[in-house]
């Protein structure tokens, strides 16, 4: 669109963002789903942590957010508005906090409440990074915080996990999984114990209600690194927040003549102002280990796998194709040329050379330069592979000298490349680019001379013959499926039908033996697939510690691994009988080692200390009144499960986590066939945390019972 700037005081911008939010506006209303109106709609955002950029946009900044507010609340839609980090953010509009912790945020008016809008329960991953994850002890301990200092209300980014399918993924490198260690994960299964630990909390927040929304809370200091913070309501209802903010010593604190175990980076909540119904350090909650179970192929549909046919496969042109190419002198700017209607975009050169020519004398070293803003590019020369490049998530450009071989006569330079999203944060996004900026040069010839390739006349493709032809749908009769499946190469296009694994547990496709591509399963893109792109194995992929602040660097897994190895297909784009699925595979792999897998929860584990408080679920309205103990809850994820198998059981000083648990040398000879009696058989159990029920081992020690079962 001529003369428009994005997310500045841009009369061209303005007009379409006016006109994009109306109509959205418009559909809410038209179908009642504001709170005004009845529906559950009871908060609207305009623009999203344009606070972070605002400096950037320079005088024209505030204008712009001025115009937005009075743009928003001028639509009438009988909500708050909030602003995401937007410090400056005018009346009425609410601005809000984003990020890891929100605890010392404070509204720019005292009128305002004090919302957390995202709290990053995890963080996304790109390919070929380590993929981040955040404890479950620190989360909770964040929402705590948050609330102990007044807040007002909080919102979990993400909750749920989520699949960037098709090319929706941003970035550019975000990987097509966006599961963001969330709650719920990617496949809707429950990510234990995240999920329990921040429901009790907030069950524990919900019993401190009364007293919460009656009085502002008070703070106080009991120390070094020890605040407490105590809601007092005049109808005498008392709840208090308890917080030790040492990153590394555990210590006692006396509050109300009572003496209260506090460890280090944690938060004990009393409701009453006297027992403490949760801490964020101690975990009640169920740990549920996840895996990817194989789907083996079978022989025909009566089977529980996976059942494949044979391969069909078409071969990508290398170069240009299309009769919709062009020629232009000079290198183009890819997401401009493209109008990201594809990843692709080919950039090809013809060269004839005679016997005399300079770049066959001999001595002669030739190399191609080639200066790239990314993301991934492939050289051919002469129709054959020559080399390849890619940027990643911190340095997106490409920049290599690949060795070539001229011959004399006609010689062609076929340059792929290809985008890995598009960069939709920070400021000036829009006007990032991709592709070949240049130079593009031959060195190494023996005279010392270069040759400046970058201003010649250039044709142009977008995107690829396979895309054109749409044969992502597998209904193509250009598929070819004799004589040999071809194997490891290049710019090949590979198709099989499929009969959906047996049972409703998620499914995915394990990639294992490819490189780079897209896939799609009866048409539908389940996104991108990299495993060939390995995260360093000399990464900081170590033991995390939940104490001390966090951040997306902190707590990092799959070093040595592909960052994402299989891709998330949902049931409900799978059919009964014949599913096709369909690969373009830019690197080369072989599509016969790849498999169908489920998502299982294959282990549950609790641990629980005699020091800990009661399971919330054991706690009521009527706690005031009432003696329990620590309890150690089992339960299995599906209702038609039972706990069938007990890998380990000690009660004492066991060592380790869920799935590598070892026994201390304190350990109780009864605690096993205590365990084994109350929940063998059983989907959901629950012993008492006590000596009296497990035996004493040792005396003088504050002793756990862990344990590891199996369900079936």
């Amino acid at each position: 669109m001529p003369n428009i700037e994005l997310r500045t005081d841009n009369e061209p911008y303005k007009a379409e963002m006016e006109r994009f939010t109306t109509k959205i506006v418009d559909m809410m209303k038209q179908n009642n789903l504001y709170a005004s109106q009845g529906g559950p709609i009871i908060l609207s955002q305009i623009e999203n942590e344009y606070g972070n950029v605002e400096s950037s946009y320079g005088e024209r900044a505030k204008p712009y957010i001025d115009w937005a507010a009075q743009m928003a609340t001028s639509l009438n839609i009988g909500v708050p508005w909030v602003m995401c980090q937007q410090g400056d953010a005018p009346d009425p509009m609410i601005n809000t906090c984003n990020g890891f912790y929100c605890d010392q945020f404070t509204p720019n008016s005292d009128q305002k409440p004090k919302f957390w809008t995202e709290l990053w329960s995890g963080w996304f991953t790109s390919w070929g990074d380590p993929v981040p994850y955040r404890p479950a002890e620190d989360v909770a301990f964040a929402v705590a915080r948050f609330y102990q200092n007044n807040g007002t209300l909080m919102n979990y980014y993400m909750y749920h996990g989520g699949t960037n399918f098709g090319r929706t993924s941003g970035g550019p490198f975000i990987s097509t999984s966006y599961d963001y260690d969330a709650p719920i994960d990617e496949y809707g299964l429950l990510r234990q114990p995240k999920w329990g630990h921040l429901k009790d909390l907030h069950k524990a927040i919900k019993l401190c209600e009364e007293a919460m929304v009656a009085a502002f809370g008070n703070t106080t200091s009991l120390g070094q690194n020890l605040e407490v913070t105590v809601y007092q309501a005049e109808s005498g209802s008392c709840a208090a927040f308890l917080a030790n903010l040492d990153n590394q010593l555990d210590t006692t604190v006396n509050f109300n003549g009572n003496s209260f175990d506090l460890p280090a980076w944690s938060v004990s909540i009393l409701p009453d102002c006297k027992n403490v119904v949760y801490n964020t350090a101690k975990v009640n909650s169920i740990t549920g280990i996840s895996k990817f179970v194989k789907q083996l192929a079978q022989t025909n549909s009566s089977g529980n796998g996976a059942t494949f046919s044979s391969w069909s496969w078409y071969s990508e042109p290398v170069g240009i194709s299309s009769s919709n190419a062009f020629v232009l002198p000079g290198l183009l700017e890819q997401i401009n040329t493209t109008a990201d209607k594809s990843d692709y975009l080919w950039y090809s050169l013809s060269m004839g050379l005679n016997d005399n020519d300079p770049l066959l004398r001999d001595g002669s070293q030739i190399v191609l330069h080639i200066d790239s803003l990314g993301h991934v590019l492939y050289t051919f020369i002469n129709g054959k592979l020559a080399g390849s490049g890619k940027g990643s998530a911190k340095n997106t450009n490409v920049s290599i000298e690949v060795p070539v071989s001229l011959e004399p006569g006609n010689n062609t330079i076929d340059l792929l490349s290809v985008t890995v999203g598009l960069k939709n944060y920070g400021a000036f996004f829009d006007e990032a680019g991709a592709g070949i900026c240049g130079p593009v040069q031959l060195k190494g010839l023996s005279n010392g001379s270069t040759v400046d390739l970058s201003n010649e006349q250039w044709t142009y493709q977008v995107g690829l013959k396979g895309e054109q032809l749409e044969l992502s749908s597998g209904s193509s009769a250009l598929w070819l499926s004799e004589p040999t499946l071809p194997k490891n190469t290049p710019l090949t296009w590979y198709k099989t039908t499929f009969s959906a694994p047996a049972g409703n547990s998620p499914v995915a496709i394990d990639f294992t033996g490819m490189g780079k591509g897209h896939a799609w399963v009866n048409g539908q893109g389940i996104g991108r697939y990299w495993p060939s792109n390995v995260v360093d194995p000399n990464g900081y992929c170590t033991t995390c510690n939940y104490r001390g602040t966090y951040d997306q660097n902190k707590c990092l897994a799959n070093c040595g691994k592909p960052s994402q190895q299989q891709n998330h297909v949902p049931r409900s784009w799978l059919k009964q009988g014949e599913n096709v699925l369909v690969l373009l595979e830019e690197v080369g792999g072989d599509p016969t080692m790849i498999s169908f897998v489920t998502r299982e929860v294959a282990t549950v584990c609790s641990r629980v200390s005699e020091s800990y408080p009661p399971p919330m679920d054991l706690w009521s309205s009527n706690y005031l009144t009432r003696v329990i103990k620590p309890t150690l809850l089992l339960e299995c994820p599906s209702p038609s499960q039972v706990i069938s198998q007990f890998q380990f059981v000690s009660f004492g000083n066991p060592h380790g986590g869920c799935g590598g648990f070892t026994h201390g040398r304190c350990r109780s000879k009864r605690a096993r066939r205590v365990i084994h009696k109350a929940c063998m058989g059983k989907p959901r159990c629950s012993i008492e945390v006590t000596v009296e029920n497990l035996g004493n081992p040792c005396a003088n020690i504050t002793k756990s019972l862990a344990v590891e079962a199996s369900c079936s």
